[in-house]
C-alpha cells in the first residue's frame, strides 16, 4: 500500500515512512493509494471472527510489507485487548462503548497501535523518533500511556491551559521517562497549529526526527476503524443484515467519524454517519451552507471537541471525491448547545439509568434529533470516554459523586509535571532548541 500527501505535491510513500513522518513535506495529510474493498465472502467471514483476527484483517492491507504477519497480528491483539460492548440505552439508540481501555477513551485504540508499530520500526536502529502531539483532552492520556516506555521513542504533549479535566490532565502530566508535557496558554488549535508548523520547521528536522501521534498520523487514524467493525458484528448478531446502523459520532478533529466513513467506503454495510457538534461547529454550518467558515475554537463543556479548525475533514472530503452532494448524503451534522448536553446527561441517567459522559451527550441529542422523523429507524451512539473524566459538569448534572475507576485511581495521590509555554511557534522552538 502506498500513501499520497492530499496536498499533491509530495512523492508517495510506504505505511512505514507515513507512520514515521506524520505528515507529507508539502504540508498534506497521507491518504491512501487506494481503499481496500471487501467481497460479500468476506463480510460473511468477518461476522464471526475474533476480535484479533478481524483487526489483522482489516489493517492487514494498509501496512502491506512495511510490518510482517505475524508481528501485526501481536499489534492488532495487544491494540484490542479490552471490550467494546453495544450497550442499549432506549429500544432505538444503542451505546457504543469505547472507553474500557487503560486510559478510559476511544483513543486508546489508534495510540496503542501507533505506539507498537513505532516500537517495532525503531528497533535495530539507532536513531529515536520524537512524536509531538496536540491534545484537547483525551488523546494525550491515551498517547502518553500507549507510548510510555516504548524505547526509542519520546514523546511531546502539548494541551491547552485550564481546558482539559482533571483526570485528563493527570493522565498527560505524571507518566515521565520518555513523556514530556507542556501547558500552553492557548486552545487546543493554537497546539496543533505549533505542531503542524514543527513538521515544516527545517531547523527542528535537522535537530530531531519528528513524527506526530494526533490522527494526522496514519498510524493513528486509521485502525480506528475497528471499533466500527466490532459494533457490526454485534449489531448483525441482534438484528441481522436488513436494519441499517446508523452511526452518530461526537465530532471535534474529525478523525473518528472519518474513520468510519473509510470502513463503509471498504464495503461494511454502514448505516448513516452523524456528525454530533458542540459550538465548535464548521461541518455543521459547512453542510448547511456548502460555506466552509473556520472559526477560532471555543471552549464547552465536552472539551475534546473544541476544534474550529477539523484536520481530518479533508480527509472526509476525499473519500467523498469532493462532491458535496454525496457528501450530504452520507453525513448529516447537528450542533449541541452546552445546555442541552448537561440536561440530556440528567435526563438519560434518570429515566434510563444510563450516564453519558459530556461527549456522549452531544451523540444523544444528535441521535434523537435524526431518529425524530425516522420513527422505525435504529442508530448507535459512540461513547468516547467514561464520564468519571468529566466530574464537574457529569456530578452537577445527577447530583451524585461518581466512584472513581480503580485504573485511574493511582492517579489522584501524584503530582503534575508541565512545562508552561506561550502560544507561539517561536516559544515552542526556542525550547524545543535549547
Amino acid at each position: 500500500m502506498q500513501y499520497y500527501s492530499l496536498q499533491k505535491q509530495s512523492p508517495n510513500v510506504d505505511f512505514k515512512t507515513a507512520a514515521i513522518t506524520g505528515q507529507a513535506p508539502d504540508k498534506g495529510l497521507y491518504f491512501p493509494s487506494e481503499i481496500p474493498q471487501l467481497t460479500a465472502a468476506t463480510i460473511q467471514r468477518f461476522k464471526t471472527l475474533s476480535k484479533g483476527e478481524l483487526a489483522f484483517e482489516v489493517m492487514r492491507p494498509y501496512v502491506g510489507d512495511s510490518i510482517d504477519d505475524a508481528t501485526l497480528l501481536q499489534i492488532c491483539t495487544e491494540t484490542i485487548n479490552f471490550n467494546f460492548p453495544l450497550v442499549p440505552i432506549t429500544e432505538n439508540i444503542m451505546s457504543l462503548e469505547l472507553f474500557h481501555g487503560p486510559t478510559l477513551a476511544f483513543k486508546d485504540v489508534g495510540a496503542r497501535f501507533m505506539s507498537r508499530c513505532l516500537g517495532y520500526f525503531s528497533k535495530g536502529t539507532n536513531q529515536t523518533s520524537t512524536v509531538l502531539v496536540a491534545t484537547s483532552g483525551d488523546t494525550g492520556g491515551a498517547v502518553a500511556n500507549g507510548f510510555l516506555g516504548v524505547e526509542g521513542v519520546n514523546v511531546i504533549i502539548l494541551y491547552p491551559k485550564g481546558k482539559v479535566s482533571p483526570i485528563q490532565e493527570l493522565q498527560l502530566t505524571t507518566c515521565g521517562q520518555n513523556i514530556t508535557a507542556l501547558e500552553v496558554e492557548g486552545t487546543f488549535d493554537d497546539c496543533q497549529a505549533i505542531v503542524k508548523e514543527a513538521f515544516m520547521d527545517v531547523d527542528l528536522n535537522k535537530k530531531y526526527t519528528l513524527t506526530s501521534a494526533n490522527s494526522i498520523n496514519v498510524a493513528r487514524w486509521l485502525p480506528q476503524q475497528l471499533y466500527y467493525f466490532f459494533a457490526w458484528q454485534h449489531w448483525v448478531a441482534n438484528y441481522g443484515d436488513d436494519v441499517p446502523m446508523n452511526i452518530v459520532v461526537p465530532s471535534g478533529n474529525f478523525g473518528n467519524i472519518c474513520a468510519g466513513m473509510m470502513a463503509k467506503a471498504s464495503g461494511l454495510p454502514l448505516g448513516h454517519f452523524i456528525a454530533a457538534c458542540n459550538a465548535n461547529d464548521v461541518v455543521t454550518r459547512y453542510l448547511a451552507t456548502k460555506k466552509y467558515e473556520v472559526r477560532q475554537s471555543v471552549a464547552t463543556v465536552s472539551n475534546a471537541m473544541d476544534v474550529g479548525n477539523p484536520s481530518n475533514f479533508v480527509r472526509i472530503m476525499e473519500i467523498m471525491q469532493s462532491n458535496f452532494s454525496a457528501l450530504t448524503n452520507a453525513l448529516t451534522s447537528y450542533q449541541v448547545t452546552d445546555t442541552d448536553t448537561k440536561a440530556t446527561i440528567a435526563r438519560v441517567y434518570k429515566t434510563f439509568n444510563y450516564l453519558l459522559d459530556p461527549h456522549g451527550a452531544v451523540a444523544f441529542v444528535a441521535a434523537e434529533k435524526y431518529l425524530a422523523t425516522r420513527p422505525d429507524a435504529r442508530a448507535i451512539i459512540l461513547e468516547t470516554a467514561h464520564p468519571v473524566k468529566f466530574p464537574e459538569v457529569v456530578e452537577e448534572a445527577i447530583g451524585e459523586q461518581l466512584p472513581i475507576p480503580a485504573s485511574v485511581q493511582f492517579l489522584l495521590d501524584k503530582q503534575k509535571v508541565a512545562i508552561p509555554l506561550a502560544p507561539s511557534y517561536t516559544a515552542f522552538k526556542a525550547w524545543m532548541m535549547q
